[in-house]
């Protein structure tokens, strides 16, 4: 059996090392992950054509829309796992663990349903432009009727990286990336089979890796072993869950909403500055990556040592975690202040399209520091299982201030320098709101276990 246990317990040695060996599997999964959307696109806007390559792009705010509020909800079960797996209590961790499985199958049959019914609707709302409408329902219509592996997907990684392993989510990732560059080439350059059969693509390679993880959780130890006869629902696990994940979820499915309201004004400045700011965002999905894996890794690492009651060892955890995130992250934003002109450019080598991007790294780079921190802090209160704070604290400086500041500056000062300057605005209010409350509340519990 240990041939297959891949786990890093956080509850043992030491704490740096647990923290960097659980996160490097994150960081190269999820630059897979970029890598492999970008060969996404590339491949559709070479082969099919600027109509298409709209229709997948326009489908993104939308996708993550949905798909977000899932994340959040696999994020939750996943601090409710943690704890259990931290505790030892193998009978509560196995309960939680099926329940968590019998729940993605219900939201990944009603996203299925909800997305295919509605995604014509949705788009039209959306305003998507009546030349991409059409591509851009297939995409969609296709993508979601396989979402149902997308969620399990996502559920059977929380499990897995809930109990240390992030190792063999990445191999599954590695392999799922490559089957949808070779579908997309097969499906989309070879047959021209049209933009459905990118998504359809995209469909195969996600049941691909949800099998192979659950072929993983089949054959784990037996504390986090997955048996398919004891997928059922169990109510006061599934409370636990919902209390966890919905805020995350809801969290994730706002900032997406607010974003969507951001690009729309984006969009009132023309398509060079759509371009530019679509080419300074690919850039910064990159930049950012080593942030939000510490963020998960500092959640998983909080989540498992409360549940061993290891107060002291959260705490050092957390400060290390802090430390290493925002020190990368300003290390990539010093290097992306300097390079954006050339960055950019290997996007989009128009002179109005490189200014824009480089015009809104300029300003923004130098505070990636500040959104490092809110990342962090988010991570280590939903580990503390306290996911409804950081859900308010981003609702209201990453939504409803940071669309409000838009749009009343930009009735004063019609420049998108007013948009850019939202970000690190917001970035700092919300740092200062996560500083109040880490410093100044009982946020671990330890007042109450006394």
């Amino acid at each position: 059996m240990a041939a297959h246990n891949k786990t890093i317990p956080m509850t043992e040695g030491t704490i740096w090392k647990r923290i960097v060996a659980f996160a490097i599997p994150l960081f190269l999964g999820n630059l897979f992950q970029q890598l492999y959307n970008m060969a996404d696109s590339l491949i559709v806007g070479n082969f099919l054509g600027s109509n298409a390559l709209a229709a997948v792009s326009s489908s993104g705010n939308l996708i993550f829309l949905l798909v977000g509020f899932f994340n959040g909800i696999a994020v939750g079960a996943g601090v409710v796992i943690a704890r259990y797996f931290g505790a030892q209590e193998k009978e509560q961790l196995q309960r939680s663990i099926h329940t968590t499985i019998a729940f993605g199958l219900i939201c990944g049959i009603a996203l299925s349903l909800i997305g295919v019914i509605l995604a014509p609707k949705i788009l039209i709302l959306m305003g998507t432009p009546e030349e991409v409408l059409p591509n851009s329902t297939v995409y969609f219509q296709v993508y979601f009727a396989g979402s149902i592996f997308f969620v399990m997907y996502n559920i059977f990684v929380g499990i897995l990286q809930a109990v240390g392993d992030s190792r063999h989510p990445l191999y599954y990732l590695i392999i799922s990336s490559i089957t949808n560059v070779i579908l997309d080439l097969i499906f989309v350059a070879g047959f021209h089979f049209g933009v459905g059969s990118a998504a359809l693509a995209t469909t195969i390679s996600q049941a691909l890796s949800a099998i192979l993880c659950l072929r993983q959780l089949l054959r784990s130890p037996e504390e986090y072993r997955v048996s398919i006869k004891k997928i059922r629902l169990d109510f006061f696990m599934l409370r636990q869950i919902i209390s966890n994940g919905l805020p995350a979820g809801v969290q994730n499915s706002i900032i997406a909403l607010a974003n969507v309201v951001v690009q729309s004004n984006i969009n009132s400045f023309g398509k060079m500055a759509m371009a530019g700011c679509g080419s300074y965002a690919k850039v910064e999905g990159f930049a950012f990556l080593p942030v939000t894996c510490f963020a998960l890794s500092i959640t998983t690492f909080t989540s498992q040592n409360i549940g061993a009651k290891k107060y002291d060892r959260v705490k050092k955890g957390a400060r290390f975690g802090v430390l290493c995130s925002i020190t990368l992250a300003e290390l990539v934003g010093i290097l992306m202040f300097l390079f954006i002109p050339h960055l950019i450019s290997a996007f989009n080598r128009t002179p109005e399209v490189i200014q824009c991007g480089t015009s809104q790294a300029r300003i923004d780079t130098l505070f990636y520091f500040l959104l490092a921190f809110s990342h962090c802090a988010a991570g280590i209160l939903r580990g503390a299982g306290k996911s409804v704070v950081p859900m308010i604290v981003m609702m209201v400086c990453w939504c409803m201030i940071r669309v409000t500041y838009i749009t009343i500056t930009l009735h004063f000062i019609p420049s998108i320098q007013v948009i850019f300057w939202a970000y690190p605005l917001t970035w700092s209010l919300s740092t200062i709101v996560f500083l109040f409350y880490l410093f100044k509340t009982d946020w671990l519990g330890e007042r109450k276990e006394a």
